[in-house]
């Protein structure tokens, strides 16, 4: 058996020696000293014997080298995701919103339309405005008096509006 003493004066960076790696394997205290000298030392005190893998070295990276190969077949057919969690909720969430807007202005124009009790004459409905569009661009003639002009006045069928039609020569032709 070799002394820590002997052990520390023999050693040498890069030393293959089987009773110095032999004690090194058993002593703790030597150890931490080889390790300063030389790192490597710890991997060659394991013993290079057993390590040598069934079939060889170049059997091993063989192995290795195809499994290597496997994983990144594996990892390519994967199907890559494009947009985070988040982004497909907020765009799950817009068409829903979307779906739903749609809907509900669908069902509003329905529920505006007039439904013709059962037995009368079905008639195109329009749906009624609110506020009545002004027809006219030209501006109203309120009074109106000339003893040149021919004023015109159209009967009227019962509703409010009343059409007169103003001939004169004074008058500008965009009136």
């Amino acid at each position: 058996m070799m002394t820590c003493q002997n052990f520390r004066a023999r050693l040498q960076p890069g030393t293959t020696s089987p009773e110095l790696l032999e004690h090194l394997r058993h002593c703790d205290a030597c150890l931490d000293f080889a390790m300063s000298v030389d790192p490597d030392l710890f991997f060659r005190s394991i013993g290079g014997d057993e390590l040598v893998p069934p079939g060889g070295v170049d059997a091993f990276v063989s192995d290795v080298m195809s499994q290597v190969r496997v994983r990144t077949a594996e990892t390519s057919l994967v199907p890559h995701r494009t947009y985070s969690v988040w982004q497909r909720l907020a765009i799950a969430a817009t068409v829903a919103a979307g779906i739903t807007g749609a809907t509900l202005a669908w069902r509003f124009e329905q529920s505006r339309q007039v439904v013709p009790p059962s037995g009368a004459v079905a008639v195109a409905a329009r749906p009624v405005l609110a506020r009545p569009i002004p027809t006219a661009t030209k501006s109203f003639v309120e009074t109106y008096s000339s003893h040149d002009a021919t004023i015109v006045e159209m009967p009227d069928n019962g509703s409010d509006t009343k059409i007169v039609m103003i001939f004169d020569d004074k008058l500008p032709a965009d009136l």
